[in-house]
């Protein structure tokens, strides 16, 4: 399998909420970072997944762009869904750099503008607090709590 395949195989198993062929995608000693997490490793970052398919019941998400070369990739990808802890309807658009080591992702980093994410997750105060290191800060911590609580009910 090509690494532009491995990367092609991880979204459409994201696009089918199937956590356990996207962890299958990743080496072991995976690193991954987003404005949401910060940085996670290793079966960490396979837990984060496996909790946002979980949790994302109208979670629908397309992958486009998607190319390799040497041990690169990128990929341009968009998801929409409920943003649980608001109700609110979130159209997410996000780029992901890979780098790639005998067929599994070795790193994963996706990027995305907080600040309309924040607006569209909270409203007007989000779009507001997401442009200041407060919220993105809060919400690591959150969303690292979150992955804590789901790791100690799963393993």
């Amino acid at each position: 399998m090509t690494d532009a395949e491995v990367i092609q195989r991880f979204y459409n198993a994201f696009a089918q909420r199937d956590a356990e062929t996207m962890a299958a995608c990743y080496a072991e000693d995976v690193v991954f970072s987003d404005p949401a997490f910060g940085e996670l490793r290793g079966e960490r970052v396979r837990d984060m997944w496996r909790m946002l398919c979980r949790a994302g019941k109208d979670l629908e998400v397309r992958a486009s762009g998607i190319a390799a070369a040497g041990d690169r990739g990128h990929a341009h990808w968009e998801a929409d869904y409920t943003f649980s802890a608001t109700g609110r309807k979130v159209h997410n658009v996000v780029d992901a750099d890979f780098v790639l080591r005998d067929g599994l992702i070795v790193e994963h980093r996706d990027s995305f503008d907080f600040a309309v994410w924040a607006g569209q997750a909270f409203g007007p105060v989000g779009s507001v607090l997401g442009r200041t290191p407060v919220l993105p800060f809060v919400m690591r911590q959150l969303a690292n709590r979150q992955l804590d609580g789901f790791q100690k009910r799963s393993h």
